[in-house]
């Protein structure tokens, strides 16, 4: 179960797509929003952490009631304050450098993904072969990694991922990482997973997800998190 520290607030890490929507489609699952919002009203932190743009991940927080501060482009890039600020954590420049490469070497259609503009990363569609691109990147020593959050492909700076931009969060925040929880479901909630001991993965997350969860979901996405909350509300009192 969830390490038990009723006596602190807790700052929770939570993933977009895929967690708290419904059925893992794009609409939010407003009942999750709901219970997020109420954690919030109690004085803890809830941080959207996403593989969409930090902007969009903040807009939400704002109209959802949530801590005005969100990780956006997979640890890229931190979106705070009430008047809008950006902590850029990766490189944009390397990534298209990467992609240029790749579409040089690989016989695919290799084309970006129609998203809200990014600061740091590049989104692609899921239309090759995600290991072949990454054999380019390996043998060309590119200082990217290449991850797949189901909904895209994504070509970061090397060593930026949702565990170092959270981390970067709750340096800003004062928080420690002992007081945090991670919710999420992709391969890209990896990393954060490996940084924030105390999570939960929902039913519908990657195998390699819930092999590092304290907590497993019986039920998908926003459903998930409800239950997953159930669980630990005993701890957050």
């Amino acid at each position: 179960m969830i390490q038990k520290d009723p006596l602190k607030k807790k700052t929770f890490a939570v993933d977009i797509d895929g967690t708290i929507t419904l059925n893992g489609m794009g609409s939010i699952h407003l009942e999750a929003l709901s219970k997020l919002r109420s954690l919030k009203d109690e004085g803890h932190n809830v941080i959207l952490v996403t593989g969409r743009s930090s902007v969009e991940g903040y807009l939400l927080s704002i109209f959802g009631g949530l801590t005005h501060l969100a990780v956006g482009e997979n640890g890229g890039c931190i979106t705070f304050g009430d008047k809008i600020q950006h902590k850029l954590l990766g490189n944009k420049g390397e990534c298209i450098h990467a992609l240029a490469t790749i579409q040089s070497k690989l016989d695919a259609e290799i084309k970006e993904k129609p998203v809200f503009p990014r600061m740091t990363e590049v989104v692609l569609e899921r239309t090759f072969d995600i290991k072949q691109a990454q054999k380019i990147i390996d043998e060309d020593n590119l200082n990217v990694s290449l991850t797949d959050s189901g909904y895209a492909y994504h070509i970061n700076s090397k060593g930026v991922d949702k565990g170092s931009g959270f981390l970067e969060a709750i340096k800003m925040l004062e928080v420690d990482v002992n007081d945090t929880i991670a919710i999420g479901d992709s391969e890209t909630d990896v990393p954060l997973f490996k940084a924030i001991k105390n999570n939960i993965a929902v039913s519908n997350s990657t195998e390699n997800l819930k092999k590092l969860a304290k907590i497993i979901t019986t039920k998908k996405s926003g459903e998930g998190v409800l239950e997953g909350l159930d669980m630990i509300a005993s701890d957050l009192r």
